[in-house]
């Protein structure tokens, strides 16, 4: 099994990649160890102290880790942890997020292409990153996102958001006025 590690935006993140499929469609995102519950992996992933989050993707695991600790001594050991728990056949989570990006047939047509230039144009440059936006909602001209992994907390999340998301949407949907994290 090929287990590597890049880095992200975010320095107190990194993306380990594998080339085993983790989870097929979605994403799993824990925020702290009382999330959790739904997965095995992150479960042992938090028993390190220097963990502050997981992010689950189809073939990485993002962990964000506590400022106080430097990744030169982290990273065998989250790789020893990641590649053992893989090895053991266990599944990595109970349930996925299908990020809320789906159109349904309630959705407004202006929703639709919203959810639409997230998912072709947004979503896939993210998870380059280790991370994931979410779409949460579209009330008077604001886009609500939650970002998950390691956008959240990144220092350039809010270039991101702004200069990118916010310009593509504008620039795509006139009735998108401005777009905010939740």
């Amino acid at each position: 099994m090929q287990l590597y590690t890049e880095i992200t935006p975010n320095p107190a993140t990194l993306k380990f990649i594998t080339d085993r499929t983790l989870i097929p469609d979605g994403t799993a995102d824990f925020p702290d160890s009382s999330h959790a519950e739904s997965s095995l992996m992150a479960k042992k992933l938090f028993q390190f102290r220097f963990v502050k989050s997981v992010f689950i993707g189809r073939n990485f695991v993002t962990v964000t880790k506590e400022e106080e600790f430097k990744w030169e001594e982290l990273i065998p050991v989250v790789k020893d942890a990641i590649r053992i728990f893989i090895e053991s056949g266990q599944a990595v989570v109970d349930k996925v997020s299908t990020g809320g990006s789906t159109a349904s047939e309630d959705d407004t047509e202006v929703v639709r292409k919203i959810k639409q230039l997230i998912d072709e144009n947004v979503r896939p440059a993210v998870a380059m990153d280790g991370g994931d936006i979410i779409f949460e909602g579209f009330e008077e001209g604001i886009v609500k996102l939650k970002m998950q992994g390691s956008c959240q907390g990144c220092p350039s999340s809010t270039a991101t958001l702004k200069a990118g998301i916010q310009g593509l949407l504008t620039r795509m949907v006139p009735e998108v006025k401005e777009v905010q994290a939740i």
